[in-house]
This record gives C-alpha cells, structure tokens and sequence, in this order.
C-alpha cells in the first residue's frame, strides 16, 4: 500500500513524464507540469529538488515500465533465439505503444538532451548499455546452449540491433509510417535466422 508522498510522487510522474517525453525538457514550462498535474509548484517541488531532478525521475519512471513490458515479452521463452525473435516481435507492436507515453523515450529524452542536458543525457546512455548488454547477454546465452554460432560476437550484434531499432522508430516517427518499423523487424528476424543461429 502506498504511502500518501508515494501516491503523490506516482501520479506526479505518470502525468508528466509524457508531457517531458513528447516537448523535452527546455520546451516544458512549470506551467505546463502545474496544468497538467493540477498541483502547485510548492506541492510538486516539494517531492523534488527541481525541474532537472522530475524530468529525471519521470525518464526512469517510463523506462522501467516499458523495460519491463519489453522483459515480460522477451521471459515467454526460455531459448536464447526465440527471445531475440520476440524483441523483433515487441518492437512490431512498439508505435502505438510508445505513443502512450508521448513517443520513445530512448530516442526522445536522448536527442532532447544532447548538448542540452548533460546529467539526463547520461541516463539516457546508461539505459542504452542496459540495454545492449542485456541483448547481449541472451546471444552468450544461444552461444552457450548451442543456438548461436560461436562466431558471433554478442556485444556487436547487440550493438547492431539496437541501431537498427532506434533508427527504425525515428523513421516510422518521423514519417508517421509503420512500414519502417515492419520492414528492420523483418530483417532482424533475417538476421538472427541467417547469421545468428548455429
């Protein structure tokens, strides 16, 4: 159960993280997060040190919800390809998902913050290797069980995946067109068949 101050902080950033996620962290006036939350500035502050330390804790706080429906997706399985064909799979579905959260936060805060935000640009990058050592760790896994060939560098193809992914949500974004998604998950998929599996 959570406490009053839990249950004000968790409302707090479920209204604002998308509201920083879809106009970034200069675009968003405290009037703006005041509106939304319907809350006073002294009432929102008085949860967190600043504007810089909400934007922060929202960033965290849609991470780990779509971190952990991404797991939720990937854990239906337990072989190593399989959970990297439901990465391609998740991601499929990951448009009108994302848009919930006003767009991908990865991509979002990540662009926003560059040369903008130094501290929320390095969570951004810390969830980037989070990431990318996760994938990896599922291909040392297929490497392991004999799944994967054992001439696959893991930390490169997770570092490829992952590319292609950011690079296929700026574009079905950018062009409002879910074929670019549709068409690098189509590849993933070629990729982990054709050069991944043993």
């Amino acid at each position: 159960m959570l406490t009053k101050s839990e249950h004000t902080i968790h409302f707090i950033l479920e209204t604002v993280a998308p509201i920083f996620n879809k106009h970034g962290y200069a675009a968003t006036s405290m009037s703006d997060l005041t509106s939304a939350t319907g809350l006073t500035k002294g009432a929102i502050y008085g949860n967190f040190k600043n504007k810089e330390d909400l934007a922060i804790a929202a960033f965290k706080h849609t991470i780990k919800k779509l971190m952990g429906l991404i797991s939720d997706h990937i854990n239906k399985s337990d072989s190593p390809i399989e959970k990297l064909h439901r990465i391609a799979d998740f991601y499929r579905g990951y448009y009108p998902l994302s848009k919930t959260y006003g767009g991908c936060p990865v991509l979002n805060i990540g662009v926003d913050a560059n040369n903008q935000n130094s501290e929320l640009l390095e969570k951004v990058r810390v969830v980037i290797e989070r990431i990318q050592d996760q994938v990896a760790t599922i291909i040392e896994d297929g490497i392991e069980v004999g799944e994967i060939s054992t001439e696959i560098n893991a930390m490169h193809y997770a570092k490829r995946l992952d590319s292609m992914i950011q690079g296929a949500i700026f574009m079905t974004y950018t062009m409002d067109d879910e074929f670019y998604m549709h068409d690098t998950m189509n590849q993933i998929e070629d990729m982990i068949t054709n050069e991944l599996k043993a």
